[in-house]
């Protein structure tokens, strides 16, 4: 008798693993191939944006581009904070937010917005693995693990850090908690979306650097580097928070808000006289992580032209604009205190990704492994 339901147990094990596996494969495939797409479009869009200067004009008329695809989707005002009501209360998505919040993004970036990507990748991931398990009958529980998955493997094939993303789904819904039975379905998917996107020529985030040794004096120098990012990730936080309060406060419609912002964020970059803050800025968080380079002021100018973007309706993601604060801010503040310039910026995108964005909040947890996994494993042991 007992050991036919041992072998009822293991069977039932083994179903389960098998289940999660198609679930996890048909998942990553899909979000392999779109988030490849996606990286690719996003790319192009930033190429086309340096080649033709003028198209930071086309702004505002992207925003109300915007505004109409998420009306007539009837998909206005979801975002990443309905991914994560999704896991935790079982909340349905539309299948209308991916193409929403693919051909949003790729619009922001197109004609010069500041934002990053994960934010419009957490979304898409998100519903793609909540319709992927619909396809199995899953059901209310195993929808919200399957919505995890996706929202791993779509990260991955993104940034090209399985690892990363499968930690960082599994404790990003609820902070301090961990979705350890996520695990297995998260990983699967990471892989099999990152196999798929390099497949597709897409090449995974990483940055050269060199760590200086290691001592005590050091070290207190680096903790006194990690008080002033905790206090500019304060800033950031407080900023977006208060910017897209204040904009849907006093410009409810969100026709005018989006027209005005745009505006804002034209009237930005020639005030500033440059368009390093137009877009995500990869190119200059490469210069200050490879090359120790940043300018003084860059790290508030990207706060401020983030918070401008976001508020007024355009679509992206805060972690990319994270990465760009800590970096640039460790890169300038680092040698003040006798820290090589290119060893901060490695270092700072972490603090500053885990105080935050306001919507779907980095845990601390998951910063480390995200910084280790773009430059390489010598940071952790």
């Amino acid at each position: 008798m007992e050991k036919e339901h041992g072998h009822t147990h293991v069977g039932l094990y083994v179903q389960a693993m098998a289940k999660w596996l198609a679930v996890a494969l048909v998942t990553g495939v899909c979000c392999g191939v779109v988030g490849s797409l996606f990286h690719i479009g996003v790319e192009r869009a930033t190429e086309l944006r340096e080649q033709h200067p003028w198209l930071l004009w086309c702004l505002p008329a992207a925003g109300l581009v915007i505004v109409a695809f998420y009306k007539l989707t009837k998909t206005e005002g979801q975002g990443t904070n309905d991914i994560i009501d999704a896991v935790h209360h079982g909340k349905p998505l539309s299948i209308w937010l991916l193409p929403a919040i693919f051909l949003g993004t790729i619009l922001t970036h197109l004609c010069g917005g500041s934002a990053g990507r994960e934010g419009a990748a957490l979304q898409m991931g998100g519903t793609i693995g909540r319709h992927a398990g619909n396809l199995f009958n899953l059901d209310d529980r195993d929808l919200r693990t399957a919505t995890m998955a996706g929202m791993a493997a779509f990260f991955s094939a993104l940034f090209g850090t399985p690892l990363t993303a499968t930690v960082f789904a599994i404790v990003v819904i609820s902070i301090g908690v961990v979705y350890h039975v996520a695990f297995i379905p998260c990983l699967t998917a990471s892989l099999v979306a990152y196999w798929i996107s390099v497949e597709l020529g897409v090449a995974p985030t990483r940055f050269s650097v060199a760590a200086p040794e290691l001592e005590k004096l050091m070290l207190l120098r680096v903790a006194v580097l990690g008080v002033g990012c905790a206090l500019v990730s304060v800033l950031l936080c407080r900023t977006l928070h208060f910017a897209e309060h204040q904009m849907k406060k006093r410009l409810p419609n969100a026709w005018l808000r989006v027209l005005v912002g745009g505006g804002a964020v034209i009237a930005l970059t020639y005030l500033c006289g440059t368009r390093d803050y137009n877009g995500a800025g990869m190119d200059l968080i490469t210069a200050a992580v490879e090359q120790g380079t940043a300018r003084p002021e860059a790290f508030l100018l990207k706060i401020l032209f983030t918070a401008v973007t976001l508020s007024a309706g355009f679509k992206g993601g805060e972690v990319v604009p994270s990465f760009f604060v800590g970096a640039t801010f460790g890169c300038v503040a680092g040698p003040l205190l006798g820290i090589p310039a290119g060893f901060p910026p490695r270092r700072w995108g972490g603090p500053l990704c885990s105080a935050g964005p306001p919507t779907a909040r980095w845990p601390p947890s998951s910063c480390p492994w995200s910084c280790s996994g773009m430059v390489g494993c010598c940071i952790l042991p």
